[in-house]
């Protein structure tokens, strides 16, 4: 192989520069070898390493940190070269000679780079990856390579200036620069502003030839699983790589056990290859719940050219050439399509993988931490591993967050979770003109070619509600017909894609109506955004909506109580404490939280309480508008919640909070997204109906018992009849009056059963409803090979003495990384429910019947009415 490559992380130290610098941060600075720094990294997780602030994520810590955000800062490495490796002895030979290149994959965000003294370039996005020649920079002995950070608050305001102002949704203008949108803050994010080599960095050194950029896609075409490889060849020389090829130079496209080659027919210093190679036997790659995700091993080579068929041939056979350069990938072969369908012709939304429609139970997701490059293979694992516990099928990667790592798709790939990535453009208008329209080109290029091999992208966006935003939040006397991102989404991006990745579809915006000239948030057509709900109004209102595609809605709650007592040290902690108002970024946010639970449960006094009442309610808004919009299928394809995670310790709308942890809400997510599921739901002409929603590949069939129900367990009304719901169908049934109309709303319920699926209708809300106290029995006992609780795996059994609404085991409380595999279960008098716990390392059996870990609504109802 004639490519090197020398990561160059080590040896790393940095200053600080400004007027707000904090004297020990400037004394720190000024000693020998400056303040250590990590890369990948951050000033803010630097500062932190070296005892210099503390912990931005805890209390009030954020806003006595907001001097990082207006400070320069200077990074500085040395790394030493030996005269062999730069290679400079073949004058008559420049396709000989070492080409050397400084690539960095990330850095945040406006900064100049410099080795020896020499600028190499001056940078201003953090979404792109930069390859710098240095050839003529670089020296035998030791090198110093300088990254200068300029201060992101003040880059942004002078951009914003230059630029023109255009509508964002901050206090920073972080929509004039190529920096992460949260990143200056959101209404669930922290304002961190920092600045660093967040990505990778290395140096590449090679001669005469190398691969370039490597598009690989396993794609369907006429039936036919197809792979297909775009190559770019580039040469070494003088030129700064832009030296003759030379001939003899062919790439093989190695797949499945079968290859095809290609000679590299130009002369000039960059040339592309074009190759296909049809696998009629291949497996296709399957989502979630659809079939298996079958990957396969793919390699392009660069080789010196051997005896050449065109034809394709078994990897095994022979080859007489030395590989010059190879790049592997991972693909899987499916086909996808997007599909939505204009008003006046039916409206239809359907996102389609293999030609099968996907009915799409997804969440969005933002970036996993703050400062993204915390975020490890192994982090994202647990994280997805949520995901699946939830019966997730899609992710929706936020344009306010930046393009997800090769390890996040690498792992939605594997375990069959289809993934949307938004182009990173968020929650305001962008402006068109250079230098930023140039900076959106490279980043997209960058993206698209990284992320395009990955079978689980099936969905290129073109931003998270700016379209919509244009329409409907007051833009226009702003802009004063300024430019504001059009051209990005209806001509910049969709041809890059078709250009780049033909394979993935694109959607010019979430929210977004085929109609340009139509409302872009509309129910009658492509996909649309709720928030008026938790803004406004209240979450039984979800049903006066019958959407084609929901890909934002939500419900705000509090981080799970473990991660809320780490992260806030308030005494007394209430819900209106300081810390907790720090935590709680949306506007108005507590008062929402208040307005949305009064109707539903009474407003609790005690912190625990209210911190159980409030991750309740949000589980319930969240699960009632989840099983309304899958009530609706076929009408309704799809429905995205915001959100799966936090990027730190914070009230939001996330089932894991800013730990990892899972909070009630992940339970509600698994019940209304299970494959087989029931729900009661109110007709549009009076009376109840039950809907029997099967997304799996086989009919579900069975008896269909229908039961009005005392709280004391009398049955007070039955109902039976033979139900069936095709594969992948919906069915539903008018429920009889007897069993439908109520005798006291306060003290009666409907259970609805199909199978192992049951369904629970209150004719009350909670707080109007006789709960008494559910006497409940708890039986922890340790699990199978889990002797004495030993690696913390129990079995917990809770057995309801009265009508029990909503049991949920908060196994946090037992021991801060436990958790469990259910809740928001209701119970009858005497049934039992059998909860799975793992991670309660070192527990007593008797902790899990505290009163504050086993909670149900009768907790919050009982003795008030």
């Amino acid at each position: 192989m004639t490519v090197s490559t020398r990561l160059l992380h080590d040896g790393w130290s940095f200053t600080a520069e400004g007027a707000s610098v904090p004297a020990t941060v400037r004394a720190a600075a000024l000693a020998p070898g400056a303040i250590p720094a990590t890369v990948p990294g951050s000033a803010t997780t630097d500062l932190l390493a070296a005892g210099l602030i503390d912990d931005p994520y805890l209390d009030d810590n954020e806003r006595l940190q907001g001097w990082i955000g207006v400070t320069d800062f200077c990074y500085r490495t040395v790394f030493s070269v030996d005269a062999g490796a730069l290679g400079r002895e073949h004058p008559e030979h420049p396709e000989r000679q070492q080409q050397h290149e400084l690539v960095f994959e990330g850095l945040d965000t406006v900064a100049e780079v410099s080795l020896n003294g020499v600028e190499l370039a001056s940078v201003r996005n953090m979404h792109r990856t930069y390859r710098l020649d240095v050839g003529a920079q670089l020296r035998e002995g030791p090198n110093e390579l300088v990254v200068a950070f300029r201060s992101p608050v003040k880059a942004a305001d002078e951009a914003s200036l230059a630029l023109g102002y255009r509508p964002h949704t901050n206090h920073h203008p972080y929509n004039a620069i190529r920096k992460m949108a949260c990143g200056f803050g959101w209404d669930w994010g922290i304002d961190t502003s920092t600045s660093g080599i967040w990505r990778p960095v290395r140096l590449e050194s090679w001669s005469g030839a190398r691969l370039g950029a490597v598009r690989v896609a396993g794609t369907v075409v006429e039936g036919v699983p197809t792979a297909v490889a775009v190559v770019e060849v580039r040469g070494s020389g003088a030129a700064g790589g832009s030296g003759a090829l030379g001939a003899g130079l062919e790439v093989e496209f190695e797949v499945a056990g079968r290859a095809v080659t290609a000679a590299v027919e130009t002369e000039a210093g960059a040339g592309e290859v074009r190759l296909e190679l049809a696998i009629p036997d291949a497996r296709l790659w399957w989502p979630r719940g659809h079939g298996e995700a079958v990957l396969h091993d793919s390699a392009v080579v660069l080789r010196e050219a051997g005896p050449a068929t065109g034809e394709p041939r078994a990897c095994e056979s022979p080859r007489a050439s030395v590989p010059l350069d190879r790049v592997e990938r991972r693909i899987g072969f499916r086909s996808a399509e997007f599909v939505a369908e204009p008003a006046e012709t039916g409206g239809a939304v359907e996102l389609r993988v293999n030609g099968r429609p996907i009915e799409v139970r997804g969440a969005n997701w933002i970036p996993d931490d703050a400062f993204p490059h915390r975020v490890d293979r192994a982090r994202l694992a647990d994280r997805l591993g949520h995901a699946e516990y939830a019966g997730i099928n899609l992710l929706r990667v936020w344009g306010g967050g930046v393009y997800e790592s090769d390890d996040f798709y690498g792992l939605c790939d594997e375990r069959g979770i289809l993934t949307w990535q938004d182009f990173l453009l968020a929650c305001a208008a962008y402006a068109e003109e250079e230098p930023l329209r140039s900076e959106f080109e490279a980043e997209a290029r960058d993206a698209l070619i990284r992320l395009g091999s990955h079978p689980s992208l099936v969905v290129m966006n073109g931003n998270n509600e700016n379209i919509w935003g244009r329409q409907d939040w007051g833009w226009e006397a702003p802009l004063d017909g300024r430019t504001w991102g059009a051209g990005y989404y209806y001509e910049l991006f969709p041809a890059l894609v078709a250009e780049l990745a033909p394979h993935i579809p694109y959607t010019p915006g979430s929210p977004f109506s085929p109609d340009r000239d139509a409302h872009q948030n509309a129910e009658s057509t492509g996909t649309m955004h709720i928030w008026d709900l938790w803004n406004e109004r209240d979450y039984p209102h979800y049903r006066d909506y019958r959407p084609r595609f929901v890909s934002e809605f939500g419900w705000q709650g509090p981080p799970t109580w473990s991660t809320l007592v780490e992260s806030v040290h308030d005494d007394p902690l209430t819900p209106e404490s300081p810390g907790m108002q720090v935590h709680q970024k949306a506007l108005k946010g507590n008062d929402k939280l208040t307005a949305g639970l009064v109707a539903h449960l009474p407003l609790p006094d005690d912190m625990a309480d209210w911190h159980w009442a409030m991750s309740l309610n949000q589980a319930v808004a969240v699960r009632t508008a989840i099983e309304w919009f899958r009530s609706l299928a076929p009408h309704c394809t799809g429905s995205i919640v915001w959100q799966l995670n936090d990027c730190w310790p914070v009230t939001s709308w996330a089932a894991l909070d800013g730990a990892g942890r899972r909070k009630p809400l992940l339970h509600a997510l698994r019940q209304a997204h299970a494959e087989r599921m029931l729900t009661v739901q109110p007709r549009d002409v009076g009376g109840l109906e039950v809907v029997a929603l099967n997304d799996t590949g086989e009919a579900w069939a069975g008896e269909l018992v229908a039961e009005r129900v005392g709280f004391d367990g009398a049955v007070l009304a039955r109902e039976t009849v033979r139900a069936e719901a095709d594969a992948r169908g919906a069915s539903r049934w008018t429920l009889p009056v007897a069993v439908a109309t109520v005798g006291d709303a306060t003290g009666e319920l409907l259970v609805v059963r199909l199978g192992d699926a049951v369904a629970h209708h209150f004719f009350a809300e909670a707080r109007e409803s006789a709960l008494v106290d559910p006497a409940l029995q708890i039986d922890a006992v340790p699990a199978a090979g889990g002797e004495g609780g030993a690696g913390g795996a129990w079995t917990v059994t809770v057995t309801a003495g009265a009508l029990a609404r909503d049991v949920t085991l908060l196994v946090d409380r037992v021991a801060a990384d436990a958790h469990v595999d259910g809740g928001l279960v209701t119970l009858l008098p005497g049934e039992s429910a059998v909860f799975a716990v793992r991670g309660a390392v070192g527990v007593e059996a008797g902790a899990f019947a505290h009163p504050g870990v086993v909670r149900t609504a009768n907790d919050l109802v009982a003795g008030r009415r």
